[in-house]
């Protein structure tokens, strides 16, 4: 896909910009100083363990480095041992925590698997530190492109600084082992290509064809990192089925079918693996009953999460107020004609879809019962259920950072605007993460020592108290009690 053919598909409408406005040195370089404020902020970061599930995935990236999806009981025990000597913290020598014994007689870490596999170049190369901000890279690509299709100059350097400067972003994407952030910017990339895929209408129908396949197989990814992710695909499954029938979008005749079979392909690949490995189609490495959502849990985690979501990622403000603008430029007639009413119908019908994956995500953790009993302390722990939604809120706030800049001399006032908003974004975002680590070291996860290869002594800090499953607990052979199911 080149540059060229990204550009001029573009029909840039803010700040005047002429339809097939050229690529701006500024914006690439406001994106690029977004990007490499992020990756600065996590390469400085120690890395450390925060909870259980950092071991967790690590036991699966190491066993798969060395060939084994699943484990033999006397593997299994001859990588808790090997662990527990060069980690410490949750390890040791009787099991790895939130690991589970399949039917098979096999050993599988309880999480989705997806993560272990994308991180598994990384852990070869032995740059694992790199894996997050690889694929943060590519959510900035995705969210450039599509921001830049829809909404025209600087928008795309909106949407990926608003990415890179949220709490919630820089305090996952340090965390070698964890796969939040790197699952968010699939979904991120995802999203955008696809938008700039649907919206592309002067780009070759190869090139929105082939664009669009590659949004899916983001958020196909996404999905086998955290099953629950499927929400999210379903919502891009019904976006461009709805965009097939506009007659505006002018989508290839045949983009769709290479779509949708892409999505059925994966799923049919997604059953069988789980049928493979463990035991059913419908199958996960959880119990039955041990993830579960309730409306019961709707209220206790209003109480947390809504201030707690504005702390970590303030950028939600910004998306909220371009939704209610859209809606009501949308609702109140008489105000456009011509092509300003068609993009007034654009513009709802984008905000929609992001909504829609937006919205699906956070309603459902919002019945999510294990974030329900967390105490305020927990921040770090529940915040990364709801950090997948942040590509889709990053492009709605770039809609509404273009419509405030969109001002006679708007070309000229965008970057210094931009800059500063996101300077202030990416401070304001600095000191949460910072305060979300901190307040992670005292919480009831314990206190485990650094990761394997960061550092000299790699940490003697014990486990701590658990919440979870008790040690010896039925179909776990006796591993450690994890903290709660909080991988969902």
């Amino acid at each position: 896909m080149s540059t060229a053919g990204i550009v001029t598909s573009a029909a840039p409408r803010a700040f005047g910009a002429p339809a097939r406005a050229r690529l701006n040195r500024a914006e690439i370089i406001i994106a690029a100083a977004a990007f490499a404020g992020l990756c600065a902020y996590a390469l400085a970061t120690a890395p450390r363990f925060l909870e259980p599930d950092d071991y967790a995935y690590l036991a699966s990236v190491v066993a798969l480095s060395r060939g084994h999806l699943t484990l033999s009981t006397s593997q299994y025990h001859a990588l808790a041992a090997s662990l527990a000597h060069s980690v410490g913290g949750f390890y040791s020598t009787n099991g790895i925590v939130q690991w589970v014994h399949l039917p098979s007689g096999q050993w599988i870490s309880e999480k989705d698997p997806g993560y272990p596999f994308l991180a598994l170049p990384f852990q070869l190369l032995h740059v694992i530190r790199l894996a997050p901000l690889f694929y943060g890279a590519l959510a900035c690509l995705g969210l450039f492109l599509g921001a830049r299709a829809w909404l025209g100059r600087y928008a795309g350097a909106a949407a990926a600084g608003l990415y890179c400067t949220s709490g919630a972003a820089l305090v996952f994407a340090w965390r070698d082992y964890m796969p939040t952030f790197t699952e968010a910017s699939l979904i991120a990339a995802g999203t955008g290509i696809l938008l700039w895929a649907v919206l592309a209408g002067q780009a070759t129908a190869r090139r929105r064809t082939a664009a669009g396949l590659a949004g899916f197989v983001a958020l196909e990814a996404a999905v086998f990192t955290r099953y629950t992710d499927i929400l999210v695909l379903g919502c891009a499954v019904l976006a461009v089925i709805v965009a097939s029938r506009s007659a505006a979008v002018r989508l290839p005749a045949r983009a769709l079918w290479w779509w949708l079979g892409s999505v059925a392909a994966f799923g049919a690949g997604l059953a069988l693996f789980d049928d493979l490995v463990y035991g059913g189609p419908l199958q996960s490495g959880y119990r039955a009953g041990e993830i579960t959502f309730s409306l019961s849990a709707v209220v206790p985690n209003l109480r947390l999460m809504p201030g707690e979501l504005v702390r970590t990622m303030p950028v939600l403000l910004l998306g909220l107020a371009a939704l209610a603008w859209i809606a009501v430029r949308r609702v109140r007639p008489g105000q456009a004609g011509g092509q300003a009413a068609g993009a007034v119908r654009r513009d709802f019908a984008v905000a929609v879809a992001l909504a829609a994956s937006w919205f699906g995500i956070w309603g459902l953790y919002a019945g999510y019962t294990w974030t329900a009993t967390q105490p305020a302390s927990a921040t770090v722990h529940v915040i990364r259920f709801y950090v997948p939604a942040i590509g889709a809120i990053s492009l709605l706030g770039a809609w509404l950072m273009t419509r405030l800049t969109a001002v006679p001399r708007g070309a000229a006032a965008a970057a210094p605007a931009c800059v500063a908003v996101l300077a202030l974004l990416f401070a304001q975002g600095a000191w949460s993460a910072n305060d979300m680590r901190t307040a992670a070291t005292a919480a009831p996860f314990g206190r485990p020592g650094p990761g394997p290869g960061h550092g000299p002594g790699h940490g003697p800090g014990g486990p701590g108290p658990l919440r979870g499953r008790p040690p010896g607990a039925p179909g776990h052979g006796g591993a450690p009690g994890g903290a709660g199911p909080g991988g969902a």
